[in-house]
């Protein structure tokens, strides 16, 4: 059999069967046997970077349980996919990358050389320290037992992107048949993480037990966690509070108990209740930075910390916690039920501690801009409630206000690039977040990051999927020249000056999809609460100009709970 039809054969096998790519030549072949084998869903883009976040965007919507291919041809095609790997490395999302690549005959090898081949580039190399796996398959016999180790190891444990690079030589030779039969009947060899320690379990319930103001943080290692929203209804149910990170908040649903998102640009009760509890729990979540601040000795100041993560190099590392457990979130919820008799010393005085810190910050942080963030999210958070739906937000201040207010119910979800931060992420990810789901996604995004991946309105159209897109226009890179104005006083290089956008309702129009442009919060909502019934592409540009301020935000060397503005301004 072809190696590039044993590929396909592999790869349906393993319910592996929606590709997005570019085409190009050092890839034909792979592209020829997907389409021929009937049944894969092939989506070309204008661009690897888009075909890269489209299957990350795939695995994102399944909660890591199906895996889609990225696949680029070689050279700049390739480059083309590192920032979607890394993106996929950094939220730990399991995504198939197959890079074509020159024939073996044109490899440099160790010659001290640039380049032998036309387009010959080491992506193996370039990809290898954002990848769980990364090989060149010289041989057409090795291609089968490293496609078997690479999806393995991208489903197994701390999961993440694999790499394969396949010069076309050899995806044009043979494989033998009993080779090819040996290894679509092979399982994969998925390793699951170790069960939590015994001993651990006891002393975390014994800190339980003396705890009078106790809190849980979920973060992105959490989110996926089949036992998660039983986990955290039973919290609910208990009285006991919880908050997230920006990755724990993107599946975490609006109940009573839940007070939102923690950090730089958290909501002020969440970092309040990270201040004053006198436990907290961690689960999924690194603490970098933007979740603790930059105060490390003030952090959690009341609390015994304890910190539950897959990864062991994780625990330990900038917070030095009183309790570490290597274990998955799945494990832990499982091994850690929480019960009545769990938390005995806590009373109703701190949930209406925090009920009253919520209350107090529950205000319209713009109520002085023409058009406010939060009259934006609250309408979707209304209109959309009842309906299954996908967010998806780029990176910039519409993100943060995006992650401060959306309150998402049963069934929905936000995605968010965490870790990687990368602008032009939501519209391609959308697309793949719709083709798997085939249901309501709305992106987020400003007019810088919706410029960086534009072309990709052109395959929506093409596809005709259910995505709203909102484009909250302030003519400027807002959140850092927001730094600009708190370092730089104000100076706007870049952000302001030498920067420009275009007018995005007219660009959406010329793709073929409806468009509207507004400046005044009656029309969008109105525009808003038409987006439940509509089901086709459409794009909305909401003017915001001069809107470059997330409100509340963390000066940086301050305590947790001193975000500006002051409430009490």
């Amino acid at each position: 059999m072809k190696a590039s039809d044993a590929l396909a054969q592999f790869l349906i096998a393993h319910r592996v069967q929606t590709c997005f790519e570019l085409v190009g030549g050092m890839i034909t072949h792979l592209l020829d046997s997907f389409a021929e084998s009937g049944q894969f869903n092939i989506v070309s883009m204008h661009h690897e970077q888009s075909a890269a976040f489209a299957a990350e965007g795939v695995a994102r919507y399944t909660q890591g349980k199906t895996v889609a291919v990225a696949m680029g041809t070689s050279g700049p095609g390739a480059t083309n996919l590192i920032t979607g790997i890394g993106s996929c490395w950094f939220d730990s999302v399991p995504c198939l990358f197959i890079t074509g690549q020159v024939n073996t005959r044109e490899l440099k090898g160790d010659r001290a050389i640039r380049q032998q081949g036309f387009q010959e580039l080491d992506i193996v190399e370039v990809s290898r320290s954002l990848t769980k796996y990364a090989v060149r398959v010289d041989r057409s016999e090795d291609l089968l037992p490293a496609l078997h180790q690479a999806l393995s190891l991208a489903l197994s444990g701390r999961q993440g992107p694999v790499l394969i690079d396949i010069p076309n030589d050899v995806q044009r030779a043979d494989v033998p048949d009993a080779l090819v039969a040996q290894w679509l009947n092979t399982p994969l060899n998925i390793d699951t993480a170790a069960e939590a320690d015994r001993h651990a379990l006891h002393t975390l319930s014994e800190l339980c037990a003396t705890a009078e103001r106790p809190l849980i943080c979920i973060g992105g290692g959490a989110r996926w966690a089949d036992a998660m929203d039983d986990w955290l209804q039973a919290a609910d149910t208990l009285g006991i509070p919880y908050v997230s990170t920006l990755m724990g908040h993107e599946r975490v649903v609006a109940r009573p108990h839940y007070f939102n998102m923690i950090g730089s640009y958290g909501n002020r009760e969440a970092n309040f209740a990270v201040q004053h509890c006198d436990l907290l729990i961690v689960i999924g979540a690194r603490l970098d930075v933007r979740q603790t601040g930059s105060d490390m000795a003030d952090f959690a100041r009341q609390a015994k910390v304890v910190q539950i993560d897959i990864d062991p190099a994780q625990l330990n590392n900038r917070v030095q916690a009183d309790l570490n457990i290597c274990t998955t979130a799945s494990r832990f919820f499982a091994a850690f039920p929480l019960r009545a008799d769990t938390f005995p010393c806590l009373g109703n005085t701190w949930f209406a501690q925090l009920a009253q810190q919520r209350e107090r910050a529950d205000r319209n942080e713009y109520a002085d801009w023409i058009i406010s963030p939060s009259v934006l999210f609250n309408t979707l958070n209304r209109t959309l409630r009842h309906q299954h739906v996908d967010y998806v937000c780029d990176v910039g201040n519409h993100q943060m206000w995006a992650a401060q207010s959306l309150r998402l119910s049963p069934n929905q979800a936000v995605h968010y690039s965490g870790g990687m931060g990368a602008m032009g992420f939501a519209l391609p990810t959308a697309l793949g977040v719709a083709i798997q789901s085939q249901r309501k996604v709305v992106v987020i995004t400003g007019d810088g990051s919706l410029q960086i991946n534009i072309q990709e309105l052109d395959t929506l159209n093409r596809l005709g999927l259910d995505v709203t897109i909102i484009v909250m226009n302030n003519t400027v890179l807002g959140m850092v020249k927001n730094f600009q104005d708190m370092y730089f006083d104000g100076r706007d290089q870049s952000t302001r000056k030498g920067y420009s956008s275009p007018a995005f309702s007219k660009i959406a129009e010329a793709y073929g999809i409806e468009a509207h442009r507004v400046e005044n919060e009656a029309n969008l909502i109105q525009l808003l609460e038409q987006t439940a019934e509509l089901h086709t592409p459409r794009l909305i540009e909401v003017m915001m100009v001069g809107a470059t301020e997330c409100r509340p935000r963390l000066a940086f060397g301050a305590k947790l709970d001193e975000q500006l503005p002051r409430l009490d301004a």
